[in-house]
């Protein structure tokens, strides 16, 4: 006994459709089968992933922002393709949501898929990326790995734990430099400073009577890598890299 066919995914009989005068449809008779059951069962999967199950039978039109750019990046998932072009993918998410699409992304080099991700959280980049390109004013300035970006900048990052935190201000005017990442009164952060600088750094804080509970000289994030790169008109030297 042959099992009957499934009914029709879009079934229209005699639709018709106006504008004023024009008639924009005229009598459409129409049937769309039913997509193929590997890719439902693919949505189901991917609506799990997304953490979206629960609301897989609710009209978009009631989801958060939150939920429809997950759900965007989810339906582009849909059938696994060759190269995916994702703009931005987690803007607007809160962290749990961020973290979620990061899992699934990471996942798809090991499936074939090859991604070209822009984004402008340069932990995403870092968490994501094989290789970076840092465009500066629309132009491309570096190009390499994580790895590669941060040598690129031939420096480190100086990091000043000052004893007496009123003091903070003198000690950048000693300095000189633009510091980064002020939070903490107690620390001044200096990107782009080779070795021999930093030991210049110190000489001219104790000359000037500031002294230091402890100091570092690290490697930069690729945050102040970038910074760093952006910073200068000229394109690093990267060897390998390119």
């Amino acid at each position: 006994m042959t099992a009957s066919p499934p009914p029709p995914a879009l079934q229209t009989a005699g639709l018709t459709k106006r504008f004023g005068d024009t008639r924009a449809v005229d009598g459409l008779d129409l049937t769309v089968p039913r997509g193929r059951k590997a890719a439902r069962a693919r949505a189901g999967d991917l609506l799990d992933a997304f953490g979206l199950a629960d609301r897989a039978g609710r009209l978009v039109k009631t989801f958060s922002g939150g939920m429809r750019r997950r759900l965007d990046v989810a339906a582009s998932l849909i059938v696994t393709p060759e190269l995916l072009f994702l703009d931005e993918p987690t803007t607007g998410l809160d962290p749990a949501a961020r973290a979620l699409v990061w899992d699934v992304i990471a996942m798809l080099p090991a499936h074939g898929t090859t991604v070209l991700l822009t984004t402008q959280y340069l932990d995403e980049a870092d968490r994501l990326a094989d290789r970076l390109a840092v465009i500066d004013h629309g132009r491309l300035i570096a190009e390499g790995t994580p790895g590669q970006l941060r040598a690129a900048t031939g420096s480190g990052v100086l990091r000043l734990h000052l004893d007496d935190p009123s003091r903070r201000d003198d000690a950048a005017r000693l300095v000189d430099r633009p510091s980064v990442g002020a939070t903490d009164p107690a620390v001044l952060t200096f990107a782009g400073i080779r070795p021999w600088e930093a030991n210049a750094v110190l000489a001219e804080l104790l000359a000037g009577g500031i002294t230091l509970s402890g100091f570092s000289l690290d490697r930069p994030s690729l945050e102040e890598a970038f910074l760093t790169l952006t910073a200068s008109t000229t394109e690093p030297d990267l060897g390998s890299s390119r």
